[in-house]
């Protein structure tokens, strides 16, 4: 089903969980009798086990130690950018609180500036190590790029889950300014459970799979917070990508 937009171009409507609902089936349950659980598995020994099958995303606006620690004592599983400005101030109270406090008008500069501040490896493992205290799952991520780098940095810090996260990904990257991420390579050194997203087509999808990764995170936007469809307008919305052959 859909629509020409031009010669031999058809489109047709796609759906997130904002725009769709669910019909009852024949049988209820008790909800306190529902298996919410889900399992990452690892290398080696028993898979981690979560009882709430929601990650929060790698986003300064989402997930710090603190939001870290409370949704992993839930029972979900919140990934920290190794990345943001956790790892890149000492106080990252402080910024948030200059962030606050800035102009509308200004806030995307000062944005810029914030950003331009290196991360600081000491403080990548620092994280790691403040998430852990509490006993719980420790899920980070990084760029396809720089996953090497902090990759070593989170299995030495003791992190669980590592998150290679870009707006849209795939196996074969060009690039000329740096080198490609081989990510059959960088799963099979690396001795955590690697999740790998955005994914928006079957094909890319199994590619990443064979890779040897733990998981794929599917589809790209809509959301509350996330604006790549709206600015670049790519993306596939995750209900129709999870469901569609």
């Amino acid at each position: 089903m859909g629509m020409w937009i031009g010669k031999n171009r058809k489109a047709r409507v796609t759906y997130g969980f904002d725009e769709i609902s669910l019909v009852p089936g024949t049988v209820t349950i008790n909800p306190n009798e529902v298996d919410t659980t889900f399992a990452i598995p690892r290398k080696r020994g028993e898979p981690i086990r979560l009882n709430i099958p929601i990650l929060a995303s790698a986003m300064d606006g989402v997930v710090d130690v603190c939001f870290a620690r409370e949704m992993g004592l839930l029972g979900g599983l919140a990934v920290l950018n190794l990345e943001g400005i956790q790892t890149r101030y000492e106080n990252p109270e402080e910024i948030f609180d200059e962030i606050l406090k800035a102009k509308r008008e200004h806030v995307t500069s000062l944005l810029q500036r914030l950003y331009q501040k290196p991360v600081q490896e000491v403080l990548v493992a620092r994280r790691i190590q403040q998430i852990k205290e509490s006993q719980i799952t420790t899920a980070v991520s990084s760029i396809p790029q720089n996953a090497e780098l902090y990759g070593r940095i989170a299995a030495e810090a003791g992190a669980d889950v590592f998150v290679i996260q870009s707006t849209v990904s795939t196996v074969r990257h060009i690039s000329s300014e740096y080198k490609s991420l081989e990510l059959a390579n960088f799963c099979k050194k690396i001795p955590l459970p690697v999740i790998v997203g955005n994914a928006v087509s079957y094909s890319v999808t199994l590619e990443i799979l064979e890779c040897g990764v733990a998981g794929v995170l599917v589809g790209v936007g809509p959301g509350a917070a996330c604006t790549s469809r709206g600015v670049l307008g790519l993306g596939v919305p995750q209900v129709t990508q999870g469901f569609r052959p």
